[in-house]
This record gives structure tokens, C-alpha cells and sequence, in this order.
């Protein structure tokens, strides 16, 4: 295992080792936050943290005054880190989900306000497309390689903004409501 930046309680958060694990930085993970802010309300929100890995974006969440986050997340390993950082910053609300994330979206039924996906950069633009179909949240945010292209928005959701932090950007897309 290896350490990387902690959460807003200040607590290390631990990252599993190698490289199949690629946590967002701590000044992604800032910019996504303030950029959050901008969008919706993150106090008393329901966060659904897909491609996990660290746990460190749901984790962040609660320190911010989310209500519950679900960390989906399907490698055992990683998992059990996720769980490790929960219990060390010891906030309330964390779920962590040992599933592949389009087996837990198939089954879940819930609606979250803020969605925020990291797959592994080998995860083909088709994949996300099909994940980000299947997901019910407000507001959600898609970090890829900036070699990647734009996600591929599902009907009902517009791209509102973009951020570029060093080899990875954030997408963020919000539902469109109707009127």
C-alpha cells in the first residue's frame, strides 16, 4: 500500500500499491469539489463513487457534509483499502460495494444527486457511454485521460463544464429538467 493525500479531516488515506489504482489527485479532488459547489448542494447529498479505487472522492464527500456515499469498487484489494480509509477518517455514511459497476447499476434502483465516475483509462469510451446511461444522479463527473474523447452524454444530460488538472481532465454533465 502506499499513501496519498488525505480528506478534510486531514487523516492519510491509503491507496492500494501498483499502478492499477490511479488516485485523483489532491488538487483534482480540490477542483472538483469547488466546481461541485457550484452545481448543487453537497451538504446532506448521496454520492455515488464508481471505479472507487481509494475511496478518496465519496470519503471526500462526507468531510464535506455528504449524507451517505456508496464507494462501488470491484477489486478485492482496493476494496478492502476503501474500507481501511473509511474506518480511519470515521465518518458515518460510507458504503463500500465489492461489485463490477455494471452489475451494481443494473441492480441498484437508487437515485443519487452527485455521481462521479474514474474508470481505468482502458475502460473503452463505449463502456463509460453504458455506464453513464445507467446512472441516475443529478449532477455527474467523468474523469478520463486527457487523450480521451468527451463522454458521450445519455439523452437528458448536457456537458456543462470541463477541467483540465495535469493528465486527466473532469467532465461534468448535469440533468437537463424538463419543463
Amino acid at each position: 500500500m502506499r499513501v496519498i493525500g488525505g480528506t478534510a479531516r486531514g487523516r492519510p488515506l491509503l491507496a492500494p500499491a501498483g499502478k492499477d489504482t490511479r488516485p485523483t489527485s489532491d488538487r483534482a479532488r480540490e477542483g472538483l469539489f469547488s466546481t461541485l459547489a457550484t452545481l448543487t448542494d453537497i451538504d446532506g447529498a448521496r454520492v455515488l463513487d464508481l471505479y472507487a479505487g481509494s475511496g478518496a472522492v465519496g470519503l471526500e464527500a462526507l468531510s464535506r457534509g455528504a449524507a451517505a456515499a456508496v464507494l462501488v469498487e470491484s477489486d478485492m484489494k482496493a476494496a478492502s483499502v476503501i474500507k481501511r480509509n473509511a474506518e480511519a477518517v470515521g465518518l458515518p455514511g460510507a458504503r463500500v460495494v465489492v461489485d463490477r459497476v455494471e452489475r451494481f447499476l443494473g441492480a441498484d434502483a437508487a437515485s443519487y444527486d452527485i455521481a462521479f465516475l474514474d474508470p481505468p483509462y482502458d475502460v473503452s469510451d463505449e463502456i463509460v457511454a453504458r455506464v453513464l446511461a445507467a446512472v441516475r444522479a443529478e449532477v455527474v463527473v467523468v474523469e478520463r485521460s486527457v487523450r480521451s474523447p468527451e463522454p458521450v452524454w445519455p439523452e437528458g444530460v448536457e456537458r456543462v463544464r470541463e477541467r483540465r488538472y495535469g493528465e486527466g481532465v473532469l467532465w461534468y454533465g448535469r440533468r437537463v429538467i424538463k419543463e
